[in-house]
C-alpha cells in the first residue's frame, strides 16, 4: 500500500492532538486581540483531552480521490501516551491482509520512527525536528497555533459534534481537518489534502486511560532495514 500525503498527515496530526499540544488553543481565551471567539472557545476536542492520558483504539481508515471514488482502504491501531508518545500502525484491508504489509510510526518521545514494511526501509528523527514541519507543525508546539490555525466548533451531522481544524497559511499540506465526537467520545477524523484527497478514520473499541506497557510505544529497526536518518540519543 503506497501511503500518501493525507494518511500520514493524519497519522502524525491525530496523534499529536492526543499528546496534549492542541490544547492550548482553547485554553487561554481572549489572549491577542486579533483571536476570535470561535478559534478560543471550548470545543468537545478540548473537553475530550482533559483528563486524558492513554488511549488505546482500533480503526478503519478510508482515502477518495477528488472525485470521492474510494481509492485504498486500510485498518490500524492507535496507542497513545501523553505526553509525547505513541504508536500508529496500519494495515492494508485486502481479502488476504498481509500483517507483513502496511506502515508503523513510533513516536518514543525522543524521536519519531516511520517503518515502512512494503520497502524495508526505517525513516527516523529527532521529534522536535520532526514536528516542526507541516503538517505536525499544527499541533507540535513549536509554533504559535493561533497565528497559523483556525479551531473552532463545526456544528452537528451523522448524529457527531464536529470540531474543525484550518491552516491559515499556504505551507500547510492539509486544507483541513474535521474531528466528530459523539457523547464525548472520539468517533470520526475526516483530512483533506491539497491534492484533493480525503482521508477518514472511523474508529471503534476505544480505552481511555488503560495501563500501556513501555514496549508499546518504542521502536527497534528490524535487522536487515534501511535507517535513513540519525537518532538521538
Amino acid at each position: 500500500m503506497k501511503v500518501s500525503v493525507g494518511y500520514l498527515c493524519v497519522a502524525v496530526m491525530l496523534a499529536l492532538v492526543l499528546n496534549g499540544t492542541i490544547a492550548p488553543v482553547f485554553a487561554a481565551a481572549g489572549d491577542t486581540a486579533t483571536s476570535s471567539a470561535a478559534n478560543t472557545a471550548a470545543t468537545a476536542l478540548d473537553k475530550y483531552l482533559d483528563n486524558l492520558k492513554t488511549l488505546r483504539a482500533s480503526f478503519l481508515q478510508t482515502l477518495a480521490d477528488s472525485q470521492g471514488r474510494e481509492i485504498d482502504r486500510a485498518t490500524g491501531t492507535l496507542i497513545v501516551v501523553r505526553p509525547g508518545k505513541f504508536s500508529w500502525d496500519i494495515h492494508p484491508q485486502t481479502g488476504d491482509t498481509d500483517k507483513g504489509a502496511g506502515q508503523l510510526m513510533v513516536s518514543d518521545g525522543r524521536n519519531l520512527w516511520f517503518f515502512d514494511r512494503d520497502l524495508e526501509q526505517v525513516t527516523v528523527k529527532p521529534v522536535d525536528a520532526a514536528l516542526s514541519a507541516t503538517p505536525a507543525m499544527l499541533l507540535s508546539g513549536t509554533v504559535n497555533v493561533r497565528k497559523n490555525f483556525k479551531v473552532a466548533p463545526a456544528g452537528q451531522r451523522e448524529g457527531l459534534d464536529w470540531v474543525l481544524v484550518e491552516p491559515q497559511g499556504a505551507d500547510a499540506d492539509f486544507k483541513d481537518a474535521l474531528f466528530g465526537f459523539a457523547n464525548g467520545e472520539l468517533k470520526r477524523m475526516i483530512l483533506e489534502d491539497k491534492l484533493g484527497q480525503t482521508a477518514t478514520i472511523m474508529f471503534d473499541h476505544i480505552e481511555r486511560n488503560v495501563p500501556v506497557s513501555p514496549q508499546e510505544t518504542t521502536f527497534t529497526p528490524p535487522k536487515g532495514a534501511d535507517l535513513i536518518g540519525t537518532p538521538r540519543k
